[in-house]
């Protein structure tokens, strides 16, 4: 179950400009907001496609964006910020659909771990079952002395490029706030 009724925070876009370059009008993911949404999708799909995971957002709306793996998440956000950004895997059983892996493996807007909630209110949204919580978390920091962006693996909160501390919070984007979104589809 989500926490709706609570705030969220919105990630912003913080990756490398060319895959921001690819963003443009009518780019975006395909929006899932109903078991319909989704059945329509997957069937338009080649059979090929479910071999790998899907890129997936949940845009500011808390509407779940699905594109193809090989798609940038940025284009799958229409170049705007998201609640939550990774890759996920479907499978059908008895004629229902269901995530069997989800990831928030995003190395354009770096989720935190916490961003699972949003994701969970989208997939309940489009009456899609999931497994709970990300089945393969990817904790990110941003190293405070040398400014890089890296992956923390086995809980090592140490730097891979100068060796310092990394904080124990997330911290990607310490720019200006995008502003805490309200939990729920529609901001409700």
């Amino acid at each position: 179950m989500g926490i709706r009724g609570r705030r969220r925070r919105a990630y912003r876009y913080v990756g490398p400009a060319g895959p921001l370059a690819l963003v443009g009008p009518g780019s975006g993911g395909r929006s899932i907001r109903s078991p319909a949404d989704f059945g329509a999708w997957v069937s338009a799909l080649p059979a090929r496609e479910f071999a790998e995971p899907f890129t997936f957002v949940v845009d500011t709306a808390g509407v779940l964006r699905l594109a193809p793996r090989r798609s940038e998440h940025v284009v799958c956000a229409g170049g705007g910020p998201v609640l939550a950004a990774g890759e996920m895997g479907f499978s059908s059983a008895s004629g229902a659909w269901a995530v069997g892996e989800v990831s928030n493996q995003s190395t354009g807007y770096c989720p935190d771990v916490d961003s699972w909630a949003a994701v969970a209110d989208a997939l309940d949204t489009a009456g899609i079952g999931h497994p709970g919580g990300y089945t393969h978390e990817v904790v990110f920091r941003r190293c405070p002395a040398c400014r890089e962006l890296g992956i923390v693996r086995e809980d090592d909160f140490v730097c891979v490029f100068c060796e310092g501390p990394l904080p124990s919070r997330w911290n990607v984007d310490d720019g200006p706030e995008t502003g805490a979104i309200p939990a729920g589809p529609g901001g409700v």
